[in-house]
């Protein structure tokens, strides 16, 4: 759970800084610079999609399916059909 939450922090932290980025320089430079630095949004980013942030997700997949203790190269759909049977599990015990 650990390698869980320390990459969790590191994602966010690393979209934190991203969305921050122009802030400060924002303010300095009026209202085109700053005009730049609202259009930095987590939906603006994901759409882009940039390398660090695709690397920082594999990072925090592979803590999540080590803890399962699921192969690291499992398909959308079986990842799926693994998370509604441990959901149907739990919904036993509840």
């Amino acid at each position: 759970m650990q390698a869980i939450a320390q990459a969790a922090r590191e994602l966010v932290e690393k979209r934190d800084r991203w969305l921050q980025a122009d802030g400060a320089a924002a303010a300095e430079l009026g209202a085109k610079k700053k005009s730049r630095a609202e259009a930095r949004t987590l939906t603006n980013l994901y759409n882009q999609r940039p390398t660090w942030l695709d690397l920082a997700h594999k990072k925090l997949d592979a803590a999540v399916f080590a803890a399962y203790g699921w192969p690291a190269d499992l398909a959308d759909q079986e990842i799926l059909a693994r998370l509604l049977a441990l959901n149907h599990e739990r919904a036993k015990t509840a």
